[in-house]
């Protein structure tokens, strides 16, 4: 890709000092390096910013972005850098932007059930003080103690709550953003219904960082329900356990999550954690369900019920759902990087129908391209997490070009069935290419015009999502 930039110079350095000070404008080696990439471990995708910047607030965020815009350098706007779709990587070089300084909920309200953070909370935070309450904040991606609610709403995160109350754009009233012409502005209100304007709120929700830059969100709260249980469903084959979401759903049962996690994703949690489970040894899957109540007899119904659905449907064995289980599910993706640090987070969605469908052609995709693959799922919203695992040593780049191949024979079947390639981590740098190849000519056309309008130097995040050139 080919881009007009201009580098980073002395007096664009002497410009961030004026506004940011000398100790937020870092250009030494070691903090180049640290914010050459997010979660990605594959140096092919690693490139270096010529400076990182640290602001404090909204305004120093906006007076860094006219300044990128005098000077025409690009800015990569940075939560918590969590992210595996290479979204918060430089791809242009210049100025990383690094939210982390941004970090206070300065409105707490429970009697009206709603929060005002900055960009650099952390989402697990934000829980926190929510149970003190009796509140809940519905957000909740695995990465929950390490992401912050900026970077969620950028990539509209999804997790382990979305089947009950949907991610992350579910979750917000209204956003303070800093265009990419250096405006600030506010967007949505703290309305229950809206139907003034365009629904600005949520054109940036999922816009990763290429409209603007998030520095404060304004999230719904809801009751905390007292009752839950937390259920291990346990099935010898892919087919019965993924069958089973659409039987809970048309029962009414109002689950709060479906997850999914297959053998060999248990075999390697479980080694990961020296933890020996019920059923992993004898080569069976995991169908996790979370139900809540506001008593504990509707509670006990829906146990009962899910109790006889998940056995009609081929279930072998039912038990609590434990500490351990959610752990495992959380601490997936860390035993996959503890096996590849280069390991590959596929996130495709289809309809619920669909599963089957498509995660019976896996197999035969990893036997095409040579691919060791674990995966789980958030079942309860068709979104599938395939992991193929470079167990076997290729280079950054064999493995680049190893993945690209997979991806363009995986994403045209998984358009074919009515899905999309992303369900919650976002396209980012690592599937712009095949973004434009599977997006129909019309819709793609949409976003680049918004893209050209918004940002007329092209200066925010260039190389994500959408690829101006």
């Amino acid at each position: 890709m080919a881009a007009k930039f201009n580098p980073v110079t002395e007096a664009l350095l002497d410009d961030l000092r004026n506004v940011l000070g000398e100790k937020h404008v870092k250009t030494d080696e070691e903090n180049l390096e640290k914010y050459q990439t997010d979660e990605e471990g594959n140096s092919y995708y690693f490139r270096k910013p010529e400076v990182v910047v640290f602001p404090g607030t909204t305004e120093e965020v906006a007076a860094v972005v006219k300044l990128a815009n005098q000077y025409l350098v690009p800015i990569t706007p940075r939560s918590a850098g969590s992210g595996v779709a290479c979204g918060a990587i430089p791809v242009y070089h210049g100025i990383v932007m690094e939210l982390e300084r941004m970090n206070k909920i300065l409105t707490f309200d429970a009697d009206n059930m709603y929060a005002v953070c900055q960009t650099g909370v952390f989402t697990g935070q934000l829980q926190e003080e929510a149970r003190k309450h009796n509140l809940l904040y519905a957000g909740d991606p695995s990465s929950s103690e390490s992401c912050q609610i900026g970077g969620n709403v950028a990539n509209n995160a999804g997790g382990n709550k979305a089947v009950k109350y949907g991610t992350t754009r579910h979750q917000i009233y209204s956003l303070k953003v800093v265009t990419p012409t250096g405006d600030i502005v506010t967007v949505g209100a703290r309305l229950q219904k809206c139907s003034t304007g365009l629904c600005l709120e949520q054109l940036m929700a999922g816009s990763e960082g290429i409209l603007g830059i998030i520095t404060e969100v304004t999230v719904k709260l809801r009751p905390l329900p007292p009752y839950n249980f937390n259920m291990v469903c346990v099935f010898n084959t892919d087919e019965a356990a993924f069958a089973l979401p659409n039987k809970i759903l048309k029962a009414g049962i109002d689950p709060t999550s479906i997850e999914f996690m297959d053998n060999e994703a248990l075999v390697m949690t479980s080694k990961f954690l020296d933890m020996t489970m019920p059923h992993v040894a004898d080569g069976c899957d995991y169908v996790i369900v979370t139900v809540e109540a506001f008593n504990q007899d509707d509670l006990d119904g829906k146990m009962e019920q899910l109790c006889d659905l998940a056995e009609d449907n081929g279930s072998i064995d039912e038990f609590e759902a434990d500490k351990r289980i959610w752990k495992l599910r959380k601490q997936f993706a860390e035993a996959a990087r503890d096996v590849d640090k280069m390991f590959q987070t596929e996130d495709f969605v289809v309809p619920l129908d669909k599963i089957p469908d498509i995660t019976r052609q896996i197999p035969e995709l990893r036997e095409k391209y040579g691919l060791y693959c674990v995966t789980v799922a958030h079942i309860g919203d068709g979104n599938i997490h395939v992991l193929p695992l470079n167990k076997q040593g290729f280079s950054p780049e064999e493995w680049f070009e190893k993945i690209k191949a997979f991806h363009a024979d995986l994403f045209p079947r998984v358009y074919a069935l009515g899905g999309k390639m992303s369900g919650e981590h976002g396209i980012g740098f690592k599937k712009v290419q095949e973004f434009a190849k599977c997006t129909p000519d019309g819709e793609y056309k949409m976003i680049k015009a918004i893209k050209k309008a918004l940002d007329p130097n092209n200066i925010m995040n260039p190389g994500k999502l959408i690829d101006m050139d």
